[in-house]
């Protein structure tokens, strides 16, 4: 085991390992103590939250009429994983031609879930948009797995691209 001479240097070393440790802490609080040092070099302002700049909310009718279709076809590169263009033709997800005012949960031959297929209502512009923000809030329920678009010129784009195609 041990001898009494091994313990020792071992009780010598965690204290003096100790006192090093407090010697150094005690030497920073001096050196870097704030009150000694005057005053602040720069001062960080901050807005009051009474004098906010107000954000001109724009009209969702403008968006899609400035919507860009090229640029809707690229967002959609997102989504063809799991869903096809093609009248009729389901994977993952169900085909999204004519989808834009088409019934919630009325592709022929798929199988919806139930938060999905009790949702009810037609899949307008302004619930595309919604739904393609955050998918899993809009629709409690859903299991579409995709996390959203964060972006609102994507959505727009996007649903533009969508209703381009049925004509």
């Amino acid at each position: 085991m041990f001898d009494t001479m091994t313990l020792t240097k071992a009780a010598a070393g965690l204290c003096g390992a100790f006192l090093v440790l407090l010697l150094g802490k005690w030497a920073a609080e001096e050196i870097y103590h704030m009150d000694s040092h005057g005053e602040a070099s720069y001062v960080i302002e901050l807005e009051e939250a009474g004098e906010q700049e107000e954000v001109a909310e724009v009209n969702f009718e403008e968006l899609m009429a400035a919507a860009d279709v090229g640029k809707g076809a690229k967002v959609f590169k997102k989504c063809s994983a799991c869903h096809k263009l093609e009248d009729g033709v389901n994977a993952t997800g169900p085909y999204l031609y004519g989808v834009v005012d088409r019934a919630v949960g009325g592709a022929a031959g798929f199988g919806y879930s139930a938060a999905m297929a009790g949702f009810g209502g037609d899949w307008t512009v302004e619930r595309l948009d919604a739904f393609l923000a955050k998918p899993k809030s809009y629709v409690s329920g859903t299991t579409m797995g995709f996390s959203g678009l964060k972006k609102q010129s994507d959505r727009v784009n996007l649903i533009a691209y969508l209703d381009s195609l049925d004509g």
